[in-house]
């Protein structure tokens, strides 16, 4: 795993330079994503360049506007921007206030060239459901140990983009969710299976897929969709339910972490306390 390195810089605002930059960057450990970036800037602009990625934006605050293939475009807050890879673009605030940003660098096999000409007519996508997956992705991603549920995240993410940029002629992209997908209970108890064996050493998303012979987002939705749950969510319950036992045995928190496939005892805790109500200790104090 690249450990995560947070690069943070600050340049407080004054009469002759009125720029504040605030930067951290890091490398997760997840297939299809080259770098996660999030920023704030005030009064910075970015030159025309360009990125062998596609890059895949939110805006949290403010608004950023931005020249692509010569026309310009804007990130209010309810917009993904995806700039594909190889073609030239600037950025800047759209406010006084400058902008706060996430920004995921994806590689591109998770969309293909084939797509960037779609993406260079329309960067701006303005799709409740994506933009509402893409920051969950943030979420996962900034969380060392979850990294299939960011995986899980990120396929969703791939298959919703590639929907939006190819329609059907004729046509506007279905907006449901579930919209096509059908049932495959089959597929979902393989992939239960594989899960159960690799409670505790985990399990990549793509590894999955390739031993089922499955697309990844194919995988998700199946088992979503026969047991209501996600699979890093069922990953997850099952290192949560062992612990439990080893708990009570009486070993501490920081070994049971270990024995049941968490990152840490910060990343035991986080899960534990959502699934139990209560920390690890605290469970463990409780034994009788």
């Amino acid at each position: 795993m690249t450990a995560r390195q947070p690069v943070t810089t600050r340049q407080p605002v004054t009469a002759r330079q009125p720029v504040a930059q605030e930067v951290t960057a890091w490398r997760p450990r997840v297939p299809g994503v080259a770098e996660v970036f999030h920023a704030r800037f005030t009064g910075y602009a970015y030159p025309m360049h360009v990125h062998d990625a596609w890059t895949l934006l939110i805006v949290d605050a403010g608004a950023v506007r931005y020249d692509l293939d010569r026309h310009e475009h804007g990130t209010p807050g309810d917009t993904v921007s995806l700039l594909p890879p190889h073609v030239p673009h600037n950025g800047s605030p759209a406010t006084a206030d400058g902008f706060r940003k996430r920004v995921v660098y994806l590689d591109g096999a998770l969309l293909g060239d084939h797509l960037i000409g779609a993406a260079v007519d329309s960067p701006d996508l303005r799709d409740p459901l994506l933009r509402q997956r893409v920051g969950r992705l943030h979420t996962a991603l900034a969380r060392p140990g979850d990294e299939l549920e960011a995986e899980s995240r990120l396929t969703l993410i791939g298959e919703r983009l590639r929907d939006l940029l190819r329609p059907r002629p004729g046509t506007r992209p279905d907006t449901r969710p579930e919209a096509g997908r059908r049932p495959d209970p089959a597929l979902a108890r393989s992939l239960r299976e594989l899960l159960d064996e690799r409670v505790t050493e985990g399990l990549a998303l793509e590894e999955a897929a390739r031993l089922l012979y499955a697309h990844p987002a194919h995988l998700v939705r199946a088992f979503s969709g026969a047991y209501g749950i996600a699979p890093h969510q069922y990953l997850m319950s099952r290192r949560v339910g062992r612990a439990r036992r080893l708990l009570l045995d009486g070993v501490p928190p920081g070994e049971t972490a270990t024995a049941t496939g968490f990152y840490d005892q910060a990343h035991l805790t986080r899960h534990f306390k959502k699934l139990v109500g209560v920390t690890p200790g605290r469970y463990r104090s409780s034994a009788r």
